[in-house]
């Protein structure tokens, strides 16, 4: 028997605390928030910062097993659930290196927030309220990622879904200072209808992946990851029986990640979610929420990996294609709206999506080829982490920013350098590394997704490169235009102004900084080991996230052909990065850092390059197009609907049926009620019994010689009809 199976809960918790206590800390310690708050705030404030803190360290203490190769896969604690016609669902956690990395970069990204929060949050009235969604979160989305069955990975999703939806309405009482958009006359929105059109939009992907759940369990009949790989063979046939129904299933399954990591056509909701505080975008919308489904797609590869390229199920494929084209199409389409918004942080958050795109196109990619596998999915996660490091450090940036000029426009800013130098120099550095400027972190990330697509060296693979490549000199290009709007230049006249009535503008506090700092130095250190990686590949971080997924791979039994990837072939990927990095850079320098051209006076100047910008500020349309559809096109169908059906018939027949009820009833009453029920049964009945009464009474003489007679009788009647029926008689 498995000793794990014999021990009781307890002691599988104490066996292995890392896994279980990262998210059941958090979580208890949103539950105390109320009651701390009561208590005092200061003890409220510090007992978040050691919540966070210790789910942290227990992520943290899983690391050793990434060390040394050996780790304790699916560690079941009790049974959960016994579905009819499937496995038991036990509760459990899967500790690989998938789950161990990305639990570790949302723990300690987690909580370096939680002390910027701290500083950034000061003085606000409803910090009970921040606090709970904030630790909540951070419980739910560890507990989504070490999860080892598909429905406590619902909780944990449905769970970030709903502290998201608390943090990006988090001013709901929608003050006018903190609407998002404009400026005016461009539409703006508040606070509460940002966290709804975000808890909408993402819940229409939970639909999806809900209805591909039960398509798997009903033909797999379990829902643990482990047991879905073991016995994909069998289900993946049936399900693949049915031309078109596996192909739908990934489709359906692929919807929960798109919606939940805003990509294409489910992107829309992220630029609005900036209406939340910095330090909620930091966490949820840069490093931790948005890369829930990045998590999800690369957790449910290997079971369309085995599909594709193991049982030559084509139709398995359609998981890798539709995820592949999805993310390319996402990163080309946010990076060219970023390249025209004015807010700072909706910039980064276009930039989020764009980025999100390149981790789902590496995940993508990985299923086009066989040997393409190991490399798609190491790029995948690899820029997974980078990308969680230096935009988690752009966001708390941008925070210092706008908390130091209260302002979100770009425009209000300028000459913020000689003002903010730290926060100035590492924003500098994270820009640097979201453009994929060697050596820091995002040039060796964004170069494994390259790498990916060549090794693969499918047609659609040359198309998909082609696509992220204008997309990485948009990013160059965007990059340089929001650091230096932002920092280089002459002050604003919203500055000036600033200045003129007292409010200085003033580097952020230690509290603040010290996080980002942190973060960028992390930024920096995996890009000198990347560089010496080149050297000494024992060093490099792509490669060692690549020998994890290959352990990881082996441990599940899933056969691999990585593809020799040639020196010609790497030196490509290189080259394109750096030919897309001097596009992006020599125009970034042309219209921003050297100003030679004024860029609003060389748009105006061609019909085309307005027509196109109003395109892009205008985000392709898909965004009055979802509200003119799905927004005023239903409140305009239910209007239609009230003016004519129910104005017009309803409203119209309601008297006529009304009047025909009421004849009825008086017709009831008279013929039935009155003559029938009243006349017949309560008066007749009454009079009959009371003239039955008056004859029999006569009978009853009151003499005891005649009461005698009658017994007499009664008794000679009984005698006789007894006797009739025992002889058969009756």
């Amino acid at each position: 028997m498995d000793p794990v199976a014999a021990a009781s809960p307890l002691e599988i918790i104490l066996k292995y605390p890392g896994p279980w206590l990262s998210w059941i800390l958090p979580i208890i310690g949103a539950l105390l928030m109320p009651l701390l708050g009561r208590i005092n705030h200061k003890l409220r404030d510090y007992a978040a910062v050691a919540f966070a803190l210790s789910a942290a360290v227990s992520a943290l203490s899983m690391v050793p097993y990434l060390l040394s190769g050996h780790y304790p896969g699916d560690i079941k604690l009790t049974t959960w659930i016994t579905f009819p016609g499937g496995h038991p669902l036990e509760v459990g956690v899967l500790v690989d290196p998938l789950s161990i990395i990305i639990s570790n970069v949302v723990a300690f990204i987690a909580f370096l927030i939680v002390v910027y929060s701290t500083g950034y949050m000061h003085g606000d009235p409803h910090l009970d309220r921040y606090w709970f969604f904030f630790l909540f979160f951070i419980g739910n989305m560890l507990l989504l990622v070490l999860s080892d069955n598909l429905v406590q990975v619902l909780i944990g999703w449905e769970g970030v879904g709903m502290c998201s939806y608390g943090l990006i309405g988090y001013y709901y009482r929608d003050e006018k200072e903190r609407w998002l958009g404009g400026p005016p006359p461009t539409k703006m929105y508040p606070p509460s209808h940002c966290g709804m059109k975000a808890f909408v939009v993402t819940g229409v992907g939970d639909v999806f992946i809900l209805a591909a759940i039960f398509i798997i369990f009903n033909f797999a009949g379990t829902l643990n990851f482990v047991e879905l790989i073991e016995t994909a063979p069998e289900w993946l046939t049936g399900i693949a029986a049915t031309p078109g129904l596996l192909a739908l299933t990934a489709v359906l399954f692929l919807g929960g990640p798109i919606g939940k990591s805003a990509q294409f056509p489910l992107h829309e909701w992220l630029p609005e979610a900036m209406a939340g505080p910095t330090s909620v975008s930091a966490l949820i919308h840069a490093a931790t929420m948005v890369k829930a489904g990045v998590y999800l797609v690369a957790r449910m590869s290997p079971v369309f990996y085995l599909g594709t390229w193991e049982l030559h199920i084509p139709e398995a494929q359609v998981y890798f294609i539709a995820i592949a084209c999805v993310g390319a199409f996402t990163a080309f389409l946010a990076a060219s709206q970023a390249m025209v918004s004015v807010e700072l942080k909706k910039i980064l958050a276009y930039s989020t999506v764009s980025q999100i795109g390149y981790m789902m196109l590496g995940l993508g990619v990985s299923g086009l080829s066989e040997g393409a596998y190991v490399a798609g999915l190491t790029s995948g996660v690899f820029h997974l982490v980078s990308h969680a490091l230096f935009k988690a450090a752009l966001f708390l940036c941008a925070g210092s920013v706008i908390h130091a000029i209260e302002s979100i426009y770009l425009f209000n800013m300028g000459g913020l350098k000689k003002y903010m130098p730290i926060t100035h120099g590492l924003m500098l550095v994270a820009t640097l590394s979201l453009s994929g400027i060697p050596p820091l972190s995002g040039f060796w990330s964004k170069d494994s997704v390259f790498l990916a697509l060549l090794t693969a060296g499918t047609p659609l693979a040359m198309v998909l490169l082609a696509v992220a490549a204008i997309s990485a000199a948009m990013t160059f290009f965007y990059s340089i235009r929001y650091i230096s709007l932002t920092f280089y230049g002459r002050k604003s006249e919203f500055i000036e102004e600033l200045e003129h009535h007292g409010h200085h503008v003033h580097e952020a506090p230690p509290v603040m900084w010290v996080p980002y700092a942190i973060l960028v130095v992390l930024v920096v250190a995996v890009g000198i080991l990347g560089l010496v990686g080149v050297f000494n590949p024992h060093y490099s971080p792509e490669l060692f996230i690549e020998e994890q997924m290959d352990i990881m791979l082996h441990h599940m039994e899933i056969p691999v052909h990585v593809a020799h990837v040639e020196a010609s072939t790497k030196l490509t990927a290189v080259g394109t990065s750096a030919a897309m990095l001097l596009l992006g850079g020599v125009l970034g320098w042309v219209f921003y850092l050297a100003r030679k051209v004024d860029p609003w006076a060389f748009v105006s100047s061609s019909g085309l390059l307005k027509g196109v910008h109003t395109f892009l500020w205008n985000r392709w349309y898909m965004n009055s197009t979802y509200y003119a559809v799905f927004v005023y096109g239903l409140i305009d169908f239910s209007r239609g609907l009230f003016n004519s059906l129910e104005k017009l018939f309803f409203d119209k027949i309601t008297p006529a049926v009304s009047d025909f009820f009421v004849a009825l009833g008086g017709s009831l009453f008279g013929g039935l009620e009155r003559n029938v029920i009243d006349r017949g049964l309560n008066e007749g009945v009454p009079e009959a019994a009371t003239s039955l009464y008056h004859r029999v009474k006569k009978l009853q003489t009151g003499v005891l010689s005649y009461n005698i007679i009658y017994m007499g009788f009664t008794f000679l009647f009984l005698i006789i009809l007894f006797m009739l029926w025992f002889s058969g008689g009756l």
